[in-house]
């Protein structure tokens, strides 16, 4: 037993959810961050082939949405592992997700460079993803119950080493990844790992804070309206590859039959 920052409130880590348990009002949040990704990529094709003129790459309307939506999507994938590790998540069944991740991250850049050869993404969300669950997979094994703090200084290490160190060596595409680069690499998307393994490592920490002081707030029900968020939460993935493809498909189409 100890205590919180609150010390009226005693945190206990004695319940735990049953292996493969899905908790809805993540799922739904899960689905906000990318229900709001599709809405930005829409508009992202609809300024590429020009019923539109934006700036998406300086115009801090775009940009600044971007930085959220990565955010709260990367959140919400470092709150689940927080869940996956507290049901003993087992290594097969890590791996075997591990590896969907990993093969859709190939087809985007396979994708992404048939559409884009110039720009193509070699290191996009799902590459970060897919390398950032190793890395958490590790912490969480070897991480006592008194690990919090250090997860919420390890984030915040990851997420101000790229403002304190930065180095030409850095900016190919072969070592772009890391992020400790002198500039942003011509890509349509980059998500390398500093600074964004400190969200998921936030995530991890405020995940399991949430397990053991507020377990409320993850395990509680949904409002019957928001079901078909938590559903669409369960299939964000699939979701996330069939979106951009669908919009794209369909926009060219238009165009074709307004010539």
């Amino acid at each position: 037993m100890t205590l919180s920052t609150d010390h009226h409130i005693v945190c206990s880590a004695t319940e735990s959810s049953a292996p493969g348990q899905r908790f809805d009002r993540l799922d739904a949040l899960r689905a906000v961050a990318i229900v709001w990704m599709a809405v930005f990529h829409f508009c992202f094709d609809l300024n590429h082939f020009g019923f539109m003129q934006q700036n998406f790459h300086t115009d801090p309307f775009w940009t600044v949405q971007r930085a959220c939506i990565v955010s709260l999507f990367l959140f919400c994938a470092g709150v689940g592992q927080a869940v996956a590790q507290e049901q003993g998540q087992a290594g097969p069944r890590f791996w075997r997700r591990w590896a969907q991740v990993a093969a859709c991250a190939l087809l985007v850049s396979l994708g992404s460079w048939l559409v884009f050869p110039r720009s193509f993404i070699s290191f996009g969300v799902l590459h970060f993803i897919a390398l950032a669950l190793i890395v958490l997979r590790l912490i969480g094994l070897k991480a006592g119950a008194g690990a919090g703090r250090a997860l919420w200084l390890f984030g915040l290490l990851a997420l101000l080493l790229p403002l304190l160190v930065q180095s030409p060596w850095f900016d190919t595409r072969w070592t772009n990844w890391v992020g400790l680069v002198t500039h942003k690499p011509v890509t349509e998307d980059y998500v390398p790992l500093l600074p964004w393994l400190g969200v998921m490592c936030w995530g991890l920490a405020g995940g399991r804070w949430v397990l053991r002081c507020r377990r409320q707030w993850i395990t509680g029900s949904l409002p019957a309206a928001l079901a078909p968020c938590a559903v669409l939460g369960r299939w964000s993935l699939s979701f996330y590859m069939l979106h951009q493809p669908v919009l794209f498909g369909v926009l060219t189409g238009i165009v074709a039959l307004r010539r």
